[in-house]
Order: C-alpha cells, then sequence, then structure tokens
C-alpha cells in the first residue's frame, strides 16, 4: 500500500486538502516495513560507526547530507493521511490529534514554521523538472576538486597521479551548473568552469541530469521531514547513495581498495558509460522529484503540473 498523499475524505486545515484514514491494522505494517528497510539500507554505516571506520563513498551521506540513522528510520505517512491510535506519532514534532482521536501531520503548524523552505524547494524542484537533461559534464566536478591540489578531501590515491589528473581537468571543458559542487573547486579550477554558478542562480541552473541536483532529492525529502511519506523518503535516500557510487567511481579517485571498478571518464568508452548512467539516474530522479513537488505543491497551495 503506497504512502503517497490521497487527497480524499477527511478535512485538512487551512492548505484546503483533505485526507484519508489509516486504521491501526492499515498502517502498522507500512511502519514495521519502513523500519525494516531503513535499517537494511543504514547497517553498513551503523556496523563501520561502531568501530570509527571511514568510508570514502557512503560516508557523503551522512557528514555532507547530515544523515541520521534514526530520523531515516522513524516512518510518517505523510501529508494527506491520519492515523488510527498512534501514540506514538502524537508526541513527534508537527504532528496534532484530532477530535476523533487521529493523530497526523500539522500541515498548517509546519508551513508556519517552514514555509519559507518549502516555497523555495517547490520553486527549484519545478524548475529541475521542466528542464531537459543534459549529459555532457562526465563527472568532471570531482576532478575540478583536486586540480592542482597537493592534498585531497578522500585518503584514497587519485588513479593518474596529480600531474595525469591534471591533465585531464585541462583538456576538457567543464561544465558544472551545481553550486554546492562548484563551490568546492580548486582556486585554480574555478576559472576552468564554463559557468559561475551561485546560490542565488541555483533555481535557474540546476537541470535533472546533474548527479548532484539528483542526489539531493534527498535532502529536499528530509527538510520536507513528516510530510514526505517514508517509502518516498527511503527512495529518495537509495537513489542518492546509488549516484554516489557512480559520482566516485568517475572521479579521480582510485576504488580498487573498495573492489569498484572505475568509469575511465577519460576515455570515450567511460564518456559513454557514464552518459548512459546519468540518463538513467535522471530519469528515477525525475520520477521522485514529481513525487517531491506534490507533497510541496499541498503544501502551498500550488497547482500540480500535469
Amino acid at each position: 500500500m503506497s504512502t503517497t498523499p490521497n487527497l480524499c475524505h477527511y478535512p485538512l486545515g487551512d492548505t484546503g486538502a483533505v485526507t484519508t484514514l489509516l486504521t491501526r491494522p492499515e498502517w502498522h505494517p507500512l511502519q514495521e516495513q519502513h523500519e525494516a528497510r531503513a535499517d537494511a539500507l543504514t547497517a553498513g554505516h551503523r556496523e563501520r560507526r561502531a568501530t570509527h571506520t571511514k568510508h570514502a563513498v557512503e560516508d557523503f551521506l551522512y557528514d555532507y547530507y547530515s544523515t541520521r540513522p534514526a530520523v531515516l528510520r522513524r516512518w510518517h505517512p505523510g501529508v494527506g493521511s491520519r492515523l488510527d491510535r498512534s501514540e506514538q506519532h502524537e508526541n513527534w514534532r508537527w504532528y496534532s490529534k484530532a477530535q476523533d482521536g487521529s493523530v497526523g501531520f500539522d500541515a498548517d503548524q509546519f508551513m508556519r514554521d517552514r514555509g519559507d523552505s518549502v516555497r523555495f524547494i517547490h520553486r527549484l524542484l519545478t524548475s529541475i523538472s521542466e528542464r531537459p537533461v543534459f549529459t555532457g559534464c562526465f563527472g568532471l566536478h570531482e576532478w575540478a576538486m583536486v586540480y592542482r591540489q597537493g592534498e585531497h578531501r578522500h585518503p584514497l590515491p587519485l588513479r593518474l597521479g596529480q600531474d595525469g589528473t591534471d591533465a585531464v581537468v585541462e583538456r576538457h571543458q567543464i561544465r558544472c551548473t551545481h553550486f554546492d559542487a562548484f563551490r568546492f573547486f580548486t582556486p585554480e579550477a574555478v576559472g576552468l568552469n564554463k559557468l559561475q554558478p551561485t546560490r542565488d542562480t541555483q533555481v535557474d541552473l540546476d537541470q535533472p541530469g546533474c548527479l548532484h541536483a539528483s542526489m539531493d532529492s534527498h535532502k529536499w525529502a528530509t527538510k520536507l521531514g513528516p510530510a514526505v511519506p517514508g517509502d518516498l523518503s527511503l527512495d529518495c535516500f537509495e537513489l542518492a547513495r546509488d549516484i554516489r557510487m557512480l559520482d566516485m567511481q568517475a572521479s579521480p579517485y582510485d576504488l580498487t581498495s573498495y573492489g569498484e571498478p572505475a568509469v575511465k571518464i577519460e576515455t570515450p568508452e567511460g564518456k559513454a558509460e557514464y552518459a548512459r548512467r546519468q540518463r538513467e539516474f535522471a530519469e528515477r530522479s525525475q520520477a521522485l522529484r514529481a513525487r517531491l513537488i506534490a507533497v510541496t505543491a499541498v503544501l502551498t497551495g500550488a497547482e500540480v503540473l500535469s
């Protein structure tokens, strides 16, 4: 049973939407399934955390995005659903109890607290979804982050060494559109980028083929918190995890210590593989983005694009 917003049968407040009521026999199995899936997705990280072991690929999901396994494990029915008999949810932030005893996400209070963020997310995701997929960047943002740099973020060797890495950067046109990747470019690489993205131009530049814009679906799902159904939240996290692997396989780092083959974007074959997988991820991310837009549309009262 999907927990995607089902707008029928129950008043939801000032948002103008209506919702449905889930009985305990309906929602409790969904919660159990969500918790089991979340535990499986975060098992490796939790085991490594217990032994203080670093992972150059997957730690990004927890460090950069500040992902907390316990928060990811929390199941929410999402905006558009209320729960019959849930003392647990009743005590969580942005939930309220109705006169009939049902408990649900308090969209009005959430918008009072987070309205500006919701409206920005809606505007950004809608803009991205309307743009064509561009696949000509070949993951060179990761190369630009180590260009002419003696020290690197990850304790992994460079496949081609520093000189070989720098040569790849200098042979290509860097076309990064994503500010949160661009801001980590080395000073020497900044001027090599075709564009100069800023936070203010993010809505204008982010596009669905960008790996980092697609990984950010996890960030936006997290910021939307209990408004997002649990299955959608985990779908976004799983997408970010899968994309992160390609992000690092196509980087200048040598991942043989993790048993992962390189996507050698410095070669025609590597470029073709990267673009193919990039298109596949773009298709997955567009589907999840549409679901997130549906959530923000309910919250903002905006019209969902058909």
